[in-house]
């Protein structure tokens, strides 16, 4: 499916100064099958962020791809070739980063990510044009198991699908984890199915639960889980407790706590703004992933105020200094384009009939990647 769109950043009539556009955006995303919500909400922070700036000279092309490698890689391709883009964003999914970013910045495209943070970027694999907005993907798994630490349990079940991103988020937690994982499974990617992995839940010696299934994944583990009966504890990420996943999952999700660098609490001026403008254009309480695509939108804007696309150094140097108003407070990037930021524990609750969350502690602080010592840039 194509959905391709030709939005800039302004008031109505914007598309008519398209061919203007002094800086052109690549945004491939996942906007159908299971993941959409996640690139919608991407999508959604992104092009508020350029609506209120005002700007007229961004430019940017959204495609969906469908969340495969090979269309990813396609529409990439064609972004770069025929609509030479300067700038590419967008992409959820770690397996399709892998795919398309590598290949992006060696021609010499900047990329910069609004989600996906795969450790194959972040250490050895580090690229002057690479910048992610998000985090790195251990982060706030290594949160989870430094909760897990502070509540003192002693063994754990952990649970992740079998890609790049779920490999790191099982790495970050047993990295700050102090007890002892009695039981390690790799799901399948889109599987919805958990009666097998639940029964071995149930049997093991665990006395808590950390689990990493985004989007259609942990609203089907959640369900399953809950009506199981299975009564220990579960610690995630936020990606299986944001807003979406939550309105769908209902009761099963409350008083579980989940750990992440951003919550719509977080309490500056840029976030409580965010928050409320995000509700009244889009009707729904914004998510991590659109906090996420709205701090990206504003890096680049940051970047483009104070230099030209077509000198990379100084593009780099604007990028790099992320002089912008960020949704979590300070913002600042490691040696490897990487933030430095504080996660945060969180606890679903309800208010109202909306399902939502609110920030209980802080489990760690100005936390930077694993990874960065071994980038040379």
């Amino acid at each position: 499916m194509n959905l391709k769109t030709l939005a800039m950043a302004g008031a109505l009539g914007m598309a008519a100064c398209a061919a203007q556009a002094e800086v052109k955006v690549g945004m491939i995303t996942t906007l159908s099958g299971g993941g959409a919500g996640l690139g919608i909400d991407v999508r959604d922070g992104f092009m508020l962020a350029l609506e209120q700036s005002g700007r007229t000279d961004i430019e940017v092309i959204i495609e969906d791809d469908q969340r495969k490698p090979d269309i990813a890689v396609q529409l990439a391709d064609k972004m770069i070739q025929s609509d030479k883009v300067d700038v590419m964003t967008g992409i959820i999914w770690s397996n399709l980063a892998m795919a398309v970013v590598p290949g992006a910045v060696a021609q010499g495209k900047f990329y910069l990510s609004p989600n996906a943070g795969p450790s194959a970027l972040a250490g050895k694999g580090c690229h002057p044009n690479y910048f992610n907005v998000a985090w790195q993907n251990d982060n706030l798994h290594e949160a989870a198991g430094a909760y897990a630490t502070d509540i003192n349990s002693t063994n754990t079940f952990v649970l992740a699908p079998n890609y790049p991103a779920g490999q790191d988020a099982v790495t970050g937690f047993k990295r700050t984890f102090r007890g002892n994982v009695v039981g390690e499974v790799y799901t399948q990617l889109g599987q919805t199915d958990y009666a097998a992995e639940i029964a071995r839940i149930r049997s093991s010696v665990a006395d808590t639960v950390f689990f990493f299934l985004p989007g259609g994944m942990g609203i089907s583990f959640l369900k399953q889980y809950a009506d199981s009966g299975v009564k220990k504890p579960l610690i995630g990420p936020a990606f299986s407790f944001d807003q979406g996943i939550l309105q769908a999952v209902g009761d099963a999700a409350l008083g579980v706590k989940n750990t992440s660098q951003w919550n719509k609490d977080i309490d500056n001026p840029t976030n409580a703004a965010f928050v409320a403008s995000f509700q009244e254009k889009y009707g729904r309480l914004p998510s991590l992933y659109a906090s996420q695509g709205f701090d990206t939108a504003n890096l680049l804007i940051s970047a483009v105020e104070s230099a030209d696309v077509n000198d990379p150094d100084a593009f780099r140097a604007a990028l790099e200094a992320a002089d912008f108003k960020s949704t979590r407070g300070d913002f600042a990037f490691g040696n490897n384009h990487h933030p430095i930021q504080n996660i945060y524990v969180r606890e679903v609750i309800k208010e109202g009939d909306v399902y939502t969350n609110k920030i209980v502690g802080t489990a760690l602080e100005n936390h930077a990647d694993a990874y960065a010592p071994e980038c040379r840039m």
